[in-house]
């Protein structure tokens, strides 16, 4: 044997050794992680992994499930209602990415310059509680209070000598209240977020700014924002990946009126799935949607450079 191809044998033998040796020191971690990692094998990527296996046939839950390839995508991308749907989920996720983007970072700003405690902790516990209400609570609050008879907000603007509006019948309507009322249900939880990174910010900064002659306004300009940052590129990816994946919402406020403006892809999978029964077609819709989010997602996270912090 060469010396040079004896050296390399030893080498991995050693290398082999030293991971034995790791795997039997860090043998309870791995244990430990070992419940998490059964749980995403089975309830993540074996579902997905059956999804694409059914969005290859035509599907029937009895009698036989004939492989008809990509059929079923070529259906959906034929499919006039899919790219209806599509256009509405762009509008609305655009809607919501840029209005429940900016809007925690304004409410975060304006709470962190409460001085009374108690005044700043009410208010927190008052903008985050509508963050843990589902969607089914939340619709219904809103459809009630946008009713056009006895509604609160129609209410209101007969006050003011205005006619009422049937919101929740006219597209146009329907559409600006899916985006407000999806970021006002959000808008406590990103909040925290950044309230939490505020708190984080070293004080000697804004010591340092104050002695530059800086401002209440340049301060927040020039140290708060920039500190953000970090915090900002998480909320913006957390946003984007979940940005074509509005279904709740969707589905408890729609009705026939306003369906062909606001119904989206996941409410395009559901009706294809569970209304009209064509599991191959709602499957393969939705491999397109995880395809496009996954695109998306590393667009964004390219474009705002999300691992050079």
């Amino acid at each position: 044997m060469s010396p040079s191809l004896s050296g390399r044998v030893e080498l991995g033998a050693k290398g082999g050794a030293t991971t034995v040796r790791s795997l039997r020191k860090h043998a309870s971690l791995y244990l430990m992680i070992l419940p998490a990692l059964l749980f995403f094998v089975v309830f993540t990527y074996y579902p997905l992994v059956l999804g694409v296996d059914i969005s290859l046939q035509d599907f029937h839950i009895i009698g036989t499930r004939a492989f008809v390839g990509l059929q079923n995508y070529v259906t959906v991308l034929t499919d006039p209602t899919f790219w209806a749907v599509l256009q509405n989920t762009v509008i609305l996720g655009a809607g919501i990415l840029v209005l429940g983007f900016i809007a925690p970072i304004v409410v975060a700003l304006s709470l962190n310059e409460v001085i009374h405690t108690v005044a700043k902790k009410t208010a927190q516990m008052v903008i985050y509680i509508p963050h843990l209400f589902s969607w089914v609570v939340v619709g219904g609050i809103w459809i009630y209070l946008l009713s056009p008879d006895d509604g609160l907000v129609n209410i209101a603007l007969q006050a003011l000598g205005a006619h009422p509006i049937n919101f929740l019948a006219d597209g146009t309507w329907a559409r600006l209240v899916m985006i407000l009322t999806a970021v006002w249900k959000d808008v406590g939880f990103n909040c925290i977020l950044y309230l939490a990174a505020i708190v984080g910010i070293s004080p000697s900064l804004y010591e340092a700014a104050r002695i530059d002659g800086a401002n209440r306004w340049h301060q927040v300009r020039y140290v708060t924002l920039p500190q953000l940052v970090p915090t900002m590129k998480v909320v913006l990816m957390l946003m984007v990946m979940g940005v074509l994946r509005t279904f709740d919402q969707i589905y408890i406020m729609r009705n026939a009126a306003i369906e062909p403006k606001v119904d989206v892809l996941m409410t395009y999978v559901f009706d294809k799935g569970i209304t009209e029964f064509q599991m191959g077609v709602a499957s393969a819709a939705s491999i397109l949607v995880l395809i496009m989010t996954l695109a998306l997602t590393m667009v964004v996270r390219k474009v705002i450079r999300y691992d050079e912090d």
